[in-house]
């Protein structure tokens, strides 16, 4: 879908988290996001949805994807499949995949850009984002960020549209 996007912040080696936290806490990176997915749906994994500090996240609509048929999240909708988030925002301008790998994996060949934070530096991670052919991608905006008494490693911030 065209306005389907992902967003993720992620090491040298696709490191995307480690036990349910992100890689570190860079505030660069989180303003970025909170500027790009403010005002656009978020579509998210329910273990994403439980590691939100803030539930939901707020000027945003928060849909949650879950196997679990009984589960309900305060202020989102819950969805038990891809074609089921899908459809909720198939009218919409542009919509965020946030995570994690699991739905990271499944959404990827079905997004039309890719918001990247390339985070320069390896970490100790237990999920990775996918791998993807970057051949099938033209970089359209690349922004390095360098590191600073808030953020300790130097970012570069990258937008890809699919060919």
């Amino acid at each position: 879908m065209k306005n389907l996007s992902m967003i993720a912040a992620i090491g040298e080696n696709f490191e995307l988290g480690y036990q349910n936290q992100l890689l570190c806490h860079l505030p660069a990176d989180l303003k970025y996001f909170k500027e790009k997915t403010s005002g656009c749906p978020v579509i998210m994994g329910d273990r994403t949805w439980e590691s939100l500090p803030k539930k939901p996240l707020p000027n945003r609509r928060n849909i949650v994807i879950t196997l679990d048929k009984n589960a309900a999240y305060q202020d989102c909708e819950v969805v038990h499949s891809i074609e089921d988030a899908m459809d909720l925002v198939r009218d919409e301008k542009e919509s965020f995949i946030i995570g994690g790998a699991t739905i990271y994996s499944l959404f990827i060949g079905l997004i039309g850009k890719l918001y990247l934070t390339r985070i320069h530096s390896d970490f100790t991670a237990d999920v990775y984002f996918p791998r993807f052919n970057e051949n099938e991608w033209t970089l359209i905006s690349e922004q390095h960020s360098s590191k600073d008494e808030k953020n300790q490693y130097d970012l570069t911030f990258q937008i890809f549209e699919r060919k």
